[in-house]
């Protein structure tokens, strides 16, 4: 049974308070709170077995190296990879983005090649193709979304042309919640020879995620919303792809040998993992993952499903409140604005004063927010913690700042 109280006692800053009222965190979007075990593990490793990996013979380096390394199998058993040696371990879905877009992208682009995108993708599924944009000639080609913040996924398929060299496609939109369907692209896509990558910063959260049965080339994964440390993520490379990669950083444990004319690079996915990696927070992100596949990520969603779907019922209570992105299977990830009312940043701030964390601005979301003629919004983003009082907390903050802005 799914017991969110007893689960809720995991997270230690959950029992806080902001401003006299209890914590009520909707910012998950951003970053997750972290539960005890992931906390205690990152303690302890510091305190009782710190040492770099996989370049000493002493002990601890040996201890630290086993399980740093350990964490790559629990990523791929979490995504249903083929293989851990699909997985690159790094800081995020940003490095994740830059290794595709310098490490596989550039050696194989050339002017007037494309690249498809939709206008729901966050900037960092966007500045990295813009480099090759500048640098290299490449043209980005844009999809758009119904008004209600559907994707198609056959308006993607039917922008492919010769030229396409890759579709870049978020799962979850960070602004929207919409849930795009990467199956039905990476099929289509496949079938005509273009490689798909797929970022899954908010969607590995808050469903079951099986990259085998998506389908696509990469699939990128941040630790922070996932319960993990900041600097801590992954990206799945099915081993075809990986093979056509060039290194995207150079030093440490990346190379096999070096000479003064020569040098070799160590087998993948080292190949792609330079210098000191974030040691600790690999290691916190593994207890994160297992922390997840306690729970089950099947109770996870329906628990986040009821949520989502008790929102849109109050959130109907609000007069001129407008919500962003209205599809019936989104994630519990809301974008809204209050007509005639002040700035996201204010409402924003009135909710802050009754303990209630959301986000406000443009989310990273520069395309999105053109289409939605928007310059703001505030965003509330579910987590497997939060409960349907502290909705009703949201509402009557809501509310509140609906009467003082009028």
């Amino acid at each position: 049974m799914y017991d969110v109280n007893e689960i809720r006692r995991d997270f230690p800053i959950l029992s806080r308070e902001v401003n006299g009222r209890p914590l009520v965190y909707f910012d998950n979007g951003a970053s997750a709170q972290k539960p005890r075990a992931v906390i205690d593990a990152i303690t302890h490793s510091y305190c009782q077995e710190y040492s770099n990996v996989h370049r000493g013979l002493h002990f601890l380096s040996n201890l630290m190296t086993d399980r740093y390394e350990a964490v790559r199998g629990k990523i791929g058993r979490f995504l249903n990879a083929a293989h851990e040696n699909e997985i690159v371990m790094n800081s995020g879905t940003t490095e994740g983005i830059n290794m595709v877009a310098y490490g596989w992208a550039m050696p194989r682009m050339e002017a007037g090649d494309e690249i498809i995108l939709t206008v729901m993708e966050h900037h960092a599924n966007i500045v990295p193709w813009h480099f090759l944009r500048e640098r290299l000639g490449v043209r980005l080609v844009w999809i758009d979304i119904d008004d209600d913040g559907h994707l198609d996924p056959q308006r993607v398929l039917d922008a492919i042309t010769p030229r396409t060299r890759l579709i870049a496609v978020s799962h979850v939109s960070n602004v929207l919640g919409t849930r795009v369907d990467v199956k039905a692209i990476s099929e289509g896509a496949r079938a005509r020879g273009v490689p798909v990558l797929v970022d899954g910063s908010q969607a590995a959260m808050h469903m079951r995620v099986d990259v085998r049965d998506i389908g696509c080339d990469f699939y990128t994964i941040t630790g922070h919303k996932l319960y993990g440390p900041s600097g801590s993520g992954a990206i799945y490379c099915r081993s075809e792809r990986m093979a056509e990669m060039s290194p995207f950083l150079g030093g440490g444990i990346m190379i096999k040998e070096v000479h003064k004319d020569r040098i070799s690079w160590n087998d993948p996915p080292l190949k792609f993992e330079a210098g000191t990696p974030p040691i600790v927070q690999m290691i916190g992100l593994g207890v994160a993952i297992e922390y997840l596949d306690t729970l089950g990520m099947a109770a996870i969603e329906r628990h986040e499903t009821a949520l989502r779907d008790y929102a849109v019922s109050r959130f109907g209570d609000v007069e001129r409140l407008r919500l962003q992105g209205t599809t019936s299977d989104k994630a519990g990830i809301f974008s809204f604005t209050l007509e005639g009312a002040a700035h996201a940043h204010d409402i924003s701030t009135v909710l802050d004063k009754k303990g209630v964390a959301v986000r406000a601005g443009h989310h990273c979301a520069g395309p999105l927010m053109e289409r939605l003629g928007l310059t703001a919004t505030c965003r509330a983003s579910f987590g497997l913690y939060n409960t349907m009082d502290e909705i009703d907390v949201m509402i009557e903050a809501l509310e509140l700042a609906q009467d003082l802005f009028g």
